[in-house]
């Protein structure tokens, strides 16, 4: 059971990965792709939050308990709360195992990210 909310970073299409936004150098965002990108950005922006988002996504089998990547160097409830947060943002999904709460960082909101900051190819 997952109490996952994920912001609508993508819309799968045939397995395709299509990003929440263009490319950074291909257009202006629109307002909504601004919003969408600002919350992953914001979320990042906190050292403890990008440090918990690194331990889980290079965690082996692409997910972390709770109990394995908490020695940040902030208390458990300040680790909670980041978190939180970067569930919030759609970066993150969990689930809990009994005492224990397991994280993951889909595959596709990676590569969403990836998108967003890649250099768009230039017109022909």
């Amino acid at each position: 059971m997952s109490n996952a909310k994920v912001l609508p970073l993508l819309e799968s299409e045939a397995d395709a990965v299509a990003p929440c936004c263009p490319p950074l150098t291909e257009r202006p965002f629109t307002a909504g792709e601004a919003e969408t990108a600002a919350r992953m950005f914001k979320a990042l922006g906190d050292p403890v939050r990008l440090r918990l988002f690194s331990a889980v996504a290079s965690h082996e089998a692409g997910e972390a308990c709770v109990c394995d990547i908490s020695d940040v160097g902030v208390s458990q409830p300040t680790v909670s709360h980041h978190l939180k947060k970067l569930k919030e943002a759609g970066l993150l999904t969990s689930e809990r195992r009994g005492t224990w709460v397991y994280y993951r960082v889909e595959p596709s909101v990676l590569a969403a990210m990836g998108k967003l900051l890649a250099i768009a190819p230039a017109a022909a």
